[in-house]
């Protein structure tokens, strides 16, 4: 049976709405480390994140919704916080069966390969290293971890304090930022959905992700293309909300 004919996508009253709150004080814990152990939680304790935070389908449809006199910037850095920890979180769970040898590239499907890219990077002459490179999916993973954790820890980009400006080009990185992060699901939802139904936590992953996508499409973050081998599943996700 597929992961698309195994999905639970009713939550069946499980878990109380999800109240957005602040946590832009909150640092997500340090992935600096390349050890893959830096993801593992207890199996407890995700349940008891989901089942706090994650709720029916209405209560994410309308949680996502920009409130009145909210700044945008603003909504869109919490939330990016928050689905960076919910999916570092999720992933955490699997970290044992997503080694280099079971998965030394990251994909979703055999007809998707996602290349690391990192314009930060310095080749050996020094310049800008734009070539995109492949990468085992824990490496991606830990890769992109990182690279997000760079933007929190910079106060320029995402500002601690109330009242220190947004940069121009902020809404635009949240668009990298979401495009990315999707592709952790894609690859946890295409080659570790068993191992995630084992651990009975397949109803946390499928809420959470369509409080991802349902945040996405609010706000236009993410192109449909990008979906890859998920759009069938994404587009029964966003149609529920109707």
């Amino acid at each position: 049976m597929s992961f698309f004919q195994s999905l639970h996508l009713n939550n069946n009253g499980n878990g109380a709405a999800h109240t957005i709150k602040s946590t832009r004080g909150f640092r997500p814990r340090d992935t600096t480390s390349s050890d893959a152990s830096q993801y593992q939680n207890p199996h407890k304790e995700i349940r008891e994140y989901a089942e706090s935070t994650l709720g029916s389908d209405s209560a994410l449809a309308q949680a996502v919704k920009l409130p009145k006199d909210e700044d945008l910037n603003e909504w869109l850095a919490v939330h990016i916080v928050d689905f960076y920890n919910q999916i570092n979180m999720l992933y955490g769970t699997i970290t044992e069966f997503c080694s280099p040898t079971t998965c030394p590239r990251m994909t979703a499907t055999a007809q998707y390969e996602y290349l690391w890219q990192d314009p930060t990077m310095r080749n050996s002459s020094g310049g800008a290293n734009k070539q995109p490179i492949s990468m085992s999916a824990p490496g991606y993973v830990d890769a992109l971890m990182v690279w997000i954790q760079g933007f929190f820890d910079d106060d320029m980009i995402f500002p601690t304090k109330m009242g220190v400006p947004f940069p121009p080009q902020f809404q635009t990185l949240v668009k990298t930022i979401v495009k990315r992060l999707f592709r952790v699901y894609a690859h946890v939802y295409c080659h570790h959905f068993d191992e995630v139904t084992e651990l009975g936590l397949q109803v946390h992953l499928n809420t959470s992700l369509k409080h991802f996508v349902l945040f996405a499409k609010e706000f236009n973050l993410i192109n449909k293309q990008d979906f890859g081998p998920l759009d069938e599943l994404v587009t029964t996700m966003l149609a529920e909300k109707k």
